[in-house]
């Protein structure tokens, strides 16, 4: 591991035989956002043997954080070697399986949240989501020739693709303007649908 890797975000697996006594009440003393899922008590590995009951551990710092200084968080509970995560909300969904339909799906409600932890943040899309839908679109006018903005959101209305038409109806100056551009410059022109 680099140790001199930063993120906001980080994770650990904690292992109930194995957690100080007091793990509950040392994570709340850090006054960080923390996720921590119901126990994973009902997962099986490749093999099919039953994999020790452990719990998941999501941490959500104000700003970058060392790996080090993450590392004295989870030696002090007797926690794993923390990862840095580029998704919250991918780790959040990940304590319950709900992505997973084959892994056994674990109760919401069990889950522990301390100090605030903003359930919201973890339904916002990341801006590496926000430019990778953008890219999507780009292309979705380019191979359907749309030149007018309403079009595109009517377009993407009568789609399943809420992510999409949120992201267009939020960035409405970047595609006007992309449209009228391209529009004017006749980048649409000669496409086949």
């Amino acid at each position: 591991m680099n140790v001199k890797k930063k993120g906001r975000i980080w994770a650990f697996v904690g292992y109930p035989e194995s957690l100080s006594s007091d793990w509950l009440d040392k994570l709340q003393e850090t006054g960080l956002q923390i996720a921590i899922s119901p126990i994973h008590d009902k997962d099986f590995n490749a093999d099919g043997t039953p994999k020790k009951p452990h719990y998941h551990v999501m941490v959500i710092y104000d700003g970058p954080t060392t790996y080090n200084h993450v590392l004295e968080l989870t030696k002090s509970l007797n926690c794993t070697i923390p990862i840095k995560l580029e998704s919250a909300r991918g780790m959040y969904r990940y304590h319950i399986h709900i992505d997973n339909p084959e892994k056994f799906q674990y109760d919401d409600r069990d889950r522990i949240l301390l100090n605030g932890f903003d359930i919201s943040s973890c339904s916002q899309l990341t801006h590496n989501e926000i430019l990778k839908i953008k890219r999507l679109v780009l292309d979705i006018i380019k191979d359907n020739m749309i030149t007018e903005y309403s079009d595109l959101c009517d377009m993407l209305h009568q789609t399943d693709s809420i992510q999409m038409l949120d992201v267009v109806t939020s960035n409405t100056v970047f595609f006007n303007t992309y449209l009228t551009s391209a529009r004017n410059s006749g980048k649409c022109q000669g496409r086949t649908k």
